[in-house]
């Protein structure tokens, strides 16, 4: 076993029931003068006008963006940036799904250094620390609210793109599982199958190495001992309670679970990556403008699959995670009883089986499985290696819905 490992998270990450309120004080660290980037829905909400009472009752004055859109496309960040700038923000506080805490990081990262969003697309490209954020999730599958990582849709790429760099994650995350209890079923069952595929492709992303330089290139370095710990967190609550939650959205316990994991996934691939779902989900959701999450889920079977032969310990201690008695079955048994399980929790809450269902032309075939193999950030990531042809023959695979022809 390697005892290199490597974490970036918060500097304070709160979890559990009324941790909202909490949001005064914390903001009161950073200023008094904060950006709050959320979308039309929840601003029109009572509890939206209970956290600005808060807010204001501390005396932190506020300027609210309330015009967060899917996919943080790239011109609404400019909308942002400019309406606020007036404003002289303190901090950016987001409130609600992924996208508006990846517009809070983005709307934090131009008003503190400038620019064009597309000046920052990839790794390490921005150059220094931002205005605050304060990341309060709405709902649990992203993991934003702990990541280094905004994800735009940019009109002039056929993709969408990210940014990546250690000075995008919030200074504080907190995650109040009562703000989830509204989250409509289907938006409960894609994000919390994002997490889960967060989860399990941080667990069996490659070992990059021990070199002092690799933490410092790179954003993303695979899996270590901390992120391991994560992982397997956050496989345990959510394959013991994302089922619940879509069945019942008034189950606390099992809405505190999804996103605790959620939360716990974030941790894991905030530092280890993610690996060949999300890149072939890539392309996948610009052809079928299908959820992300609802993507990952839906390839994470066959990915599960395509790895089993180089990751079958890390696939086994998965399913033990999921909570599946070992018993009676070896190390290769108990990897092909944790893939039938990540596909029959996924088919109980609705995720598209196949790569057909979801939309995917049969003529794009080939040229998704180009675009995903050229993702090398996400590619290099994964524990079994990839030459275009593998990669034809897994989009193929998740297209017909063959599980066993994407081990090949």
């Amino acid at each position: 076993m390697s005892h290199f490992a490597a974490i970036r998270l918060p500097h304070e990450i709160l979890f559990g029931k009324g941790q909202r309120h909490a949001l005064p004080k914390v903001a009161l660290r950073h200023g008094t003068r904060a950006l709050i980037c959320t979308d039309q829905r929840f601003a029109g909400t009572a509890i939206f006008a209970e956290i600005l009472a808060a807010l204001e009752d501390a005396s932190i004055a506020v300027f609210v963006h309330d015009g967060v859109l899917p996919d943080v496309p790239r011109n609404s960040v400019s909308v942002c940036v400019e309406g606020a700038r007036g404003f002289k923000p303190d901090m950016v506080i987001g409130i609600g799904g992924g996208s508006c805490l990846d517009m809070a990081k983005c709307a934090a990262l131009i008003l503190s250094h400038g620019g064009q969003l597309q000046d920052y697309y990839g790794e390490f490209k921005v150059p220094g620390p931002t205005l605050p954020v304060i990341a309060m999730p709405t709902t649990a599958g992203t993991g934003s609210e702990v990541t280094p990582v905004a994800v735009v849709s940019d009109p002039d790429r056929t993709l969408k793109v990210g940014i990546s760099s250690p000075y995008l994650i919030a200074a504080a995350a907190i995650c109040d599982p009562e703000l989830t209890m509204s989250c409509p079923v289907g938006l409960t069952a894609v994000a919390g199958a994002d997490a889960l595929t967060h989860a399990i492709e941080a667990f069996t992303a490659a070992r990059r190495g021990t070199d002092a330089s690799l933490a410092q290139n790179h954003v993303f370095i695979g899996k270590s001992a901390l992120t391991d710990h994560f992982a397997l967190l956050a496989i345990k609550l959510l394959g013991r309670s994302l089922e619940k939650a879509c069945k019942d959205g008034a189950d606390q316990d099992a809405r505190a679970d999804v996103m605790m994991g959620a939360l716990a996934a974030g941790c894991a691939f905030g530092t280890a990556g993610t690996a060949a779902a999300h890149a072939i989900q890539y392309p996948v959701g610009a052809l079928t403008h299908t959820a992300h999450g609802l993507g990952v889920a839906t390839l994470m079977p066959y990915v599960m699959s395509y790895n089993r032969s180089a990751s079958t310990e890390e696939l086994a201690e998965v399913g033990a995670a999921l909570g599946i008695v070992q018993a009676g079955l070896d190390v290769k048994e108990m990897a092909g009883a944790a893939i039938e399980e990540v596909r029959r929790l996924f088919a109980a809450i609705g995720i598209t089986p196949t790569l057909k269902a979801l939309g995917l032309p049969a003529d794009k075939l080939d040229w998704t499985a180009e675009q995903a193999f050229g993702i090398d950030r996400l590619i290099k990531n994964n524990p079994r290696p990839f030459d275009l042809e593998a990669m034809k023959r897994l989009v193929q695979a998740a297209y017909d819905g063959d599980l066993a022809a994407s081990a090949i």
